[in-house]
């Protein structure tokens, strides 16, 4: 479109110099005449402004970020139509003077852990916040990124929120959205649907990017972009940047899963890893989340006092006692002071029961002494059971015992060379250089499985019989490695472990199964490659461009599904790739840099002439013009001045 630099917009917005320019619209840094304050005002191309779907994708995106207030969002400020002057519909929003996120990777390719996760938090923040209230962006790629001067990360472009379609989004018109092929997750290539999960799978792509400075996949059209995102797996970051932790790889290949119910449900669930993996990096962020923990202060009780009517009952019991003290020794006889005589009779009876006493004592002690001597001295045996056979034997001689190992037995719960008992057992006597009889453990009593697989059941059966083993259950399964009626595997599986007269089960083989295949012609390739996939064929996806097929549609297939198929087989499919020419794109008023990154990603080659004396130099012309149709891997020159 022409160059509105200096056009007023709605009688309000002074239009000062070209910030960007896509597919869809030119924004400018611009002036609120009436606030006195800088803002950005985007303005849709004039050959747009007569497609009704374009102009509600423009509206639509004024709704969508007005809709959301976060400071990681940037903020739509005013939206209209031009009246009294150029013809233009416009969105205002908050002006961010500074640079994209693709801006950074190009300078700096790969960023350290830490610096990219302060560049991309920001950004899974401000998604998270809209899935919240149910918007999703559609659009999430590094020039959508912006980050002003003083460091603050800003999400910009929701054009494409809510019912935006594949078709949409594979238009000439929108070559800027062609741009984000690298983004697209599979099921937008596919079935032209997305949901949360969708900009989860654009916002792994950025920090795969962020962390090893390059796109994933790389190709000579979009279309082979897009289909290597359907076809392969990303790769792991830290084959491309060595040394990245494993939970950053986790993050990524989780959220550029293929399978959508494989990733993170919506940007929320992904913040959460991504804040876990920050503390982990970090530990002090962790510290700042944690409550105060204020010990609670322990109240010693105070010692009761006495009620009045406990100190009675105290006074009351001593009163008593010392009564009935006082009674007690008033009843007694009078005492009878010993005489002389009673002195001498008690001096015989202490003398005559000292006597017997002593003579008592000798008899037990003689008794003792002949128990515990009798023919020899006796030895207590200790516990040496669970001991080893060298412990054991250290224990008893060092107490004057000779050992013996009597008996050696399987044992299910003492280990292998172990004592199980002895004779006597711990606790038991023996005279001095007797024998203790030890039992040693040989350990567990455990048999070969022999080879059974390949044997037929009868062969089998004889098999385990032969090594004191027995067939257990028996289950039958396809198998495209075993003939029927033959033996797949056992279980326990071969030369393991098992109790003598143990049970085997065994898997026996019905053969290769046989699968009758409908015919796919017509039908989406996403619905013949899962269903094929699923039922256990191996597909071989060959990709062709055709100008009457929509794209993703099966054009042919071999064999052709008249005939049962065995399983593992392999069916080849031919996969239109679409029209075999691209449009191209609007790239005027574009620097260098960034016209030639559009045309690029698109697969067209690129030649480059600069005319005149300006420094800062911009695209003044483009051949073949835009809005084109051409071959893939065309050239196209464009004329910067």
């Amino acid at each position: 479109m022409s160059d509105l630099t200096g056009e007023i917009i709605d009688n309000r917005y002074q239009l000062l110099r070209v910030v960007a320019s896509g597919g869809m619209a030119t924004i400018y840094a611009a002036l609120d005449v009436r606030l006195d304050r800088s803002v950005a005002v985007k303005i849709m191309h004039p050959h747009l402004a007569n497609d009704e779907e374009f102009v509600n994708r423009f509206i639509r995106e004024a709704k969508a970020t007005a809709a959301l207030s976060h400071p990681n969002i940037v903020a739509i400020q005013d939206q209209g139509w031009n009246e009294g002057g150029v013809a233009a519909v416009f969105i205002v929003m908050e002006l961010i003077d500074g640079f994209t996120l693709r801006d950074v990777i190009h300078d700096r390719g790969a960023l350290p852990v830490a610096e990219a996760l302060r560049y991309f938090a920001p950004v899974v923040s401000a998604v998270a916040a809209a899935h919240k209230i149910g918007i999703l962006h559609r659009d999430i790629k590094p020039e959508n990124v912006l980050i002003s001067k003083d460091g603050r990360v800003k999400i910009a472009d929701f054009g494409l929120a809510r019912n935006a379609s594949l078709g949409e989004t594979l238009t000439a018109e929108s070559s800027v959205i062609l741009g984000s092929v690298s983004y697209l997750s599979p099921e937008q290539v596919q079935r032209g649907i997305s949901d949360s999960r969708s900009d989860v799978y654009a916002l792994g792509i950025v920090l795969f990017e962020l962390l090893t400075g390059v796109k994933p996949f790389e190709g000579e059209t979009p279309i082979q972009i897009a289909y290597r995102h359907v076809n392969e797996n990303i790769p792991v970051p830290s084959t491309l940047t060595p040394n990245l932790l494993p939970e950053v790889d986790a993050i990524v290949l989780k959220a550029t899963a293929n399978n959508p119910d494989k990733r993170f449900k919506d940007a929320g669930s992904l913040q959460e890893s991504l804040q876990a993996l920050m503390q982990k990096l970090d530990p002090k962020r962790r510290q700042l989340s944690l409550e105060l923990d204020i010990p609670i202060q322990s109240v010693k009780p105070e010692k009761k006092k006495r009620s009045r009517l406990e100190a009675i009952k105290s006074i009351t019991a001593s009163h008593d006692f010392k009564k009935g003290a006082i009674v007690r020794e008033r009843t007694n006889p009078n005492k009878r002071e010993d005489s002389a005589a009673t002195k001498r009779k008690i001096s015989k009876r202490v003398k005559r029961n000292r006597a017997i006493a002593l003579l008592i004592v000798l008899a037990l002690l003689i008794g003792g002494y002949q128990l515990i001597a009798g023919s020899g001295t006796r030895v207590s045996v200790p516990s040496v059971a669970g001991a080893s056979q060298s412990e054991a034997t250290s224990a008893l001689t060092a107490l004057g015992l000779k050992v013996d190992v009597t008996n050696q037995i399987f044992s299910e719960d003492v280990p292998v060379g172990k004592v199980i008992s002895s004779n006597p057992g711990g606790g038991g006597k023996i005279g001095v250089g007797g024998t203790v009889h030890l039992t040693i453990s040989k350990g567990l009593d455990r048999i070969k499985v022999p080879a059974l697989a390949g044997l037929t059941l009868d062969a089998a059966t004889a098999a385990l019989a032969a090594a004191g083993l027995k067939v257990g259950r028996t289950t039958q399964s396809y198998s495209t490695t075993r003939d029927k009626d033959l033996v797949i595997t056992s279980q326990p599986p071969f030369k393991s472990d098992a109790r003598k007269d143990a049970a085997v089960d065994l898997v026996i083989s019905l053969g290769i199964q046989q699968l009758t295949i409908n015919s796919y012609v017509g039908k989406t390739s996403d619905e013949a490659l899962n269903e094929l996939t699923t039922a256990g064929l191996k597909v071989n996806a060959t990709y062709e461009y055709s100008d009457t097929i929509q794209i993703g549609t099966v054009i042919s297939q071999s064999p052709d599904g008249s005939t049962p198929l065995a399983k593992s087989s392999v069916l080849t499919l031919v996969i239109s790739k679409g029209p075999s020419a691209l449009f191209v794109p609007n790239v005027y008023s574009l620097t260098e840099l960034k016209a030639t990154t559009i045309l690029e990603n698109l697969g067209f080659k690129v030649v480059v002439r600069k005319i005149g004396t300006k420094k800062f130099k911009t695209v003044t012309n483009v051949s073949p013009a835009s809005g084109a149709k051409v071959s893939p891997g065309s050239t196209i020159t464009i004329t910067l001045g």
